[in-house]
């Protein structure tokens, strides 16, 4: 694909999941009242819609179709919104800004930011093992799929990436430990999007490594670039302050290994990544240049 080409398939299939999230939530005026409406506002402030893509990409590439896996790649981007009005509260992040909008906290006040949290990652398991929505799909399919988000975004995942951060902030860690963040807190739900589209469309056991290997390695690549991004961004582009990580004391790979080492690494993670795809030839080619245009986007 070339440059155009990957924006114009990003575009398309970002309206796709952006219809399928409008037709899925509830409505502004559906009781009680302002919940419906925190939620909303922060699936629909913006966003790239990358983990639903890559779940609708997967599945493409194994030979499946974007209308089986939609409702799935929709609950996996309100999953993610979830984690960012979480991430975003004054006891964690304390950020007043997410794309270019502020916080959910900032508008709705904290109780409804965290309940807003609560019911969106709630919602997308309802969404997501609704078998009404992915009638060509067997179900138990959708429940090994669903049993990998869920693991992905727990205790073991996100959640466990999250908690070690928090208890690293202002302190030296050596690389097992931010490696363990970066890939727990951000990129295990990158992988299971991966994975999960793949597993949605039965790829087989070949396929499934290969994809593994590409995702895993895109997603540290993914947020070693956020922490470049964080010290060079543009905040009009971000959509929120950069300097963040230092000012929290956060744990980040340029703190470590510095920005030139840090790019370094992420183009070799992506190189490694791309590479894991060679058995799929062109078929993976939209999975090459998401991980060119997305992770290499600060070089």
């Amino acid at each position: 694909m070339s440059g155009l080409e990957i924006e114009k398939y990003l575009a398309e299939m970002k309206e796709l999941v952006d219809d399928a999230l409008d037709k899925y939530i509830p409505p502004v005026n559906e009781f009680p009242p302002g919940i419906h409406e925190s939620m909303r506002y922060s699936i629909f402030a913006g966003g790239k819609r990358l983990r639903p893509i890559l779940v609708i990409a997967s599945a493409e590439t194994v030979g499946g179709r974007r209308e089986d896996v939609l409702p799935f790649a929709a609950a996996v981007e309100i999953i993610h919104t979830y984690t960012l009005i979480h991430d975003d509260l004054p006891a964690l992040d304390n950020d007043d800004f997410r794309r270019g909008k502020p916080t959910n906290h900032k508008v709705f006040g904290e109780a409804i930011a965290i309940l807003a949290g609560d019911a969106l990652l709630t919602y997308a398991f309802q969404l997501m093992t609704d078998p009404n929505l992915m009638n060509t799909v067997s179900p138990a399919v959708i429940l090994s799929a669903a049993n990998e988000m869920a693991k992905a975004v727990g205790s073991l995942g996100t959640i466990g990436g999250q908690v070690v951060d928090i208890q690293s902030e202002g302190k030296e860690v050596d690389k097992e430990t931010i490696e363990y963040i970066h890939t727990h807190k951000t990129g295990a739900l990158i992988l299971a999007s991966v994975k999960c589209g793949a597993i949605l469309s039965e790829g087989n056991e070949a396929e499934m490594e290969a994809l593994i290997s590409y995702g895993r390695d895109i997603g540290l690549a993914f947020q070693i670039v956020d922490d470049i991004l964080d010290l060079e961004g543009d905040e009009d582009k971000l959509g929120k302050a950069i300097g963040s990580d230092i000012e929290n004391k956060k744990v980040t790979y340029p703190a470590l290994f510095g920005i030139e080492e840090s790019r370094q690494m992420a183009s070799r993670l992506v190189e490694r990544g791309i590479s894991s795809l060679k058995m799929f030839g062109s078929r993976a080619d939209v999975l090459r240049d998401i991980a060119d245009f997305f992770v290499s986007r600060s070089f």
